[in-house]
């Protein structure tokens, strides 16, 4: 898999749901449940520990920045990134999240995952909208892989009891 999170036009970035058109609520809560705070920046500010810039979101710690503008998947991408990193890599925690490709695959796949704990996101906005914001897979789309060579990711998050058997969050950090 070869990800790329810079948006493939204009156009397509301006398709993907943002933060801002969820209840934060409902992000809080999700973020919530491992332990992470959502911090949200005002429009024009600098987004702290974006890896790639605004609007990403970014990590700092166990808190979450993002902006209303901030597309909705990339705050579950890095959320996906505090599941799967271990705890020594957590306790250090400053934008770049690290890790090697395979644990990438699997914070892709949780990313998916979680979507469905958003009200009026899920799994198929979650895959649109990475597709639409070029994330880009061997197999062509999101939905491909995810079903495709997303299974290894899944084996990933299994064999470190992040999620269960039948797909679910445990809502546990890898340690």
């Amino acid at each position: 898999m070869s990800t790329s999170q810079y948006p493939s036009s204009r156009e397509s970035q301006q398709r993907v749901v943002r933060c801002g058109a969820l209840n934060s609520t409902a992000m809080d809560g999700l973020l919530g449940r491992y332990r992470l705070t959502s911090v949200q920046i005002a429009p024009g500010m600098t987004i702290p520990g974006s890896y790639w810039g605004e609007p990403e979101a970014g990590l700092i710690g166990h808190r979450l920045y993002w902006q209303p503008d901030t597309p909705l998947h990339s705050l579950l991408h890095e959320l996906a990134h505090f599941v799967c990193m271990d705890t020594l890599r957590r306790a250090d925690l400053n934008t770049d999240a690290g890790g090697d490709d395979t644990e990438e695959c699997a914070v892709c796949y949780l990313e998916v995952l979680l979507a469905d704990y958003l009200p009026s996101f899920g799994t198929e906005c979650c895959l649109a909208d990475m597709d639409a914001w070029g994330y880009s897979f061997r197999e062509g789309s999101a939905s491909a892989w995810f079903v495709g060579d997303g299974q290894e990711a899944r084996v990933w998050l299994l064999d470190r009891g992040l999620i269960r058997a039948d797909g679910s969050p445990t809502w546990r950090l890898r340690t």
